[in-house]
């Protein structure tokens, strides 16, 4: 089995499964009791809250919530509920949920405009000080794209929200444990982060949030979680995500360099077949990223047969890789629709080998080969 999907997932690491499991039983007290056993798991979840702001940099408070969806959806409808009306920038690459919670805000009579990307999907600073408005509340740009990989200059845009007095939210569930997640350089008001992107279990997430920060809870209810995510805490996710996060940050420099030169090794290897190309920016986007158009073809014919023969990748993200449509984002940075249906990506992992890079592109190309013969589209 060759795993090339870690964008959409990774395993729980073992380091990570072993630090959760006393609370699984032994401590299993509800956060909200004050006897020992609750008391107990309350120290567990602000041990493990200190620990990932500690790695982020982060000065403010960190919200668990059930993962980067929710963390997004509490980022911007949070803000935007404690207002009356108003204007709110996203960018036109964004993940579904953000996308779709900004037409939510349409329908409810905000004004949402979406920020261009030229085509290697980089937004570019000076438009978004240009979009700006008196009446713009919120922009949000992600770190790094979760389909093609670009990197965007989020630390500029948040020097420029900041002087404009705008609030600036940013998804970084793609970067954090891939590159540096530093939010003193980083100085964003929201940052949304996932535990099953980086080896830690599913279902728990968070969103950092700056004190000064007004937010309208989207679930009442007990009122954990500084008022603003009522629910009694998982406390065995919330363990687990810290020690995933803890291992991400340490290992991140000799992991990112490894994963990238694995990537550009395949690379080169896929973009020997004719007529395929690279989507994203080819030096600004995440390490273990490789999203590359195999013309003429079908991304998911690729995907299947791929996965036929032990090779598991994706033609887009995973919350929208079961729809027809083609992509928003590559359609935000030019491709026409054939061409955003011909493309593939492949993230590599803590557990890619040179060897899994090698045979994935002998495999691509015999496959891309088998389906052109067939297809109607070759020219």
């Amino acid at each position: 089995m060759i795993y090339l999907d870690y964008a959409a997932t990774t395993p729980v690491r073992n380091e990570v499964i072993e630090a959760m499991k006393p609370f699984f039983s032994d401590t299993f007290g509800n956060p909200s009791s004050i006897h020992l056993p609750g008391t107990e798991a309350r120290e567990a979840v602000e041990k493990s809250r200190e620990s990932i702001l500690e790695h982020i940099k982060g000065r403010g408070r960190l919200v668990f919530t059930s993962g980067g969806t929710e963390a997004n959806n509490l980022a911007i409808k949070g803000v935007c509920l404690s207002r009356k009306k108003g204007h709110v920038l996203v960018s036109s690459i964004e993940h579904p949920c953000i996308m779709e919670t900004a037409r939510w805000l349409s329908s409810m009579g905000w004004k949402v405009d979406h920020i261009p990307v030229d085509r290697y999907g980089l937004v570019d600073p000076g438009t978004v000080e240009d979009m700006i408005r008196d009446d713009t509340v919120l922009v949000s740009v992600m770190h790094a794209n979760n389909e093609i990989g670009t990197v965007e200059p989020v630390e500029e845009i948040s020097k420029i929200c900041s002087e404009k007095g705008v609030l600036f939210h940013t998804d970084a569930v793609q970067t954090l444990g891939k590159i540096e997640v530093d939010l003193r350089k980083i100085d964003a008001d929201m940052v949304s982060f996932s535990s099953h992107k980086i080896y830690g279990p599913k279902g728990v997430g968070a969103l950092f949030v700056k004190e000064d920060v007004k937010l309208v809870p989207l679930l009442h209810g007990g009122g954990q979680e500084f008022g603003l995510r009522s629910g009694t805490e998982n406390v065995p996710g919330i363990v687990g995500f810290s020690k995933a996060v803890e291992l991400a940050v340490k290992e991140l420099p000799e992991e990112a360099e490894r994963l990238r030169k694995l990537r550009d090794e395949l690379i080169s290897g896929l973009l020997e077949i004719p007529e395929t190309f690279l989507n994203g920016h080819p030096e600004k986007r995440l390490p273990n990223n490789v999203h590359v158009c195999f013309r003429f073809i079908e991304g998911e014919s690729i995907v299947l047969m791929l996965s036929e023969k032990g090779v598991f990748v994706s033609t887009a993200s995973a919350c929208s890789s079961r729809k027809l449509e083609p992509s928003h984002v590559l359609r935000a940075i030019g491709l026409n629709h054939r061409d955003a249906h011909g493309s593939v990506r492949f993230t590599l992992g803590k557990f890619t080998k040179r060897e899994d890079i090698e045979k994935t592109i002998e495999v691509c190309a015999e496959v891309v080969e088998k389906l052109r013969k067939i297809s109607p589209f070759t020219e």
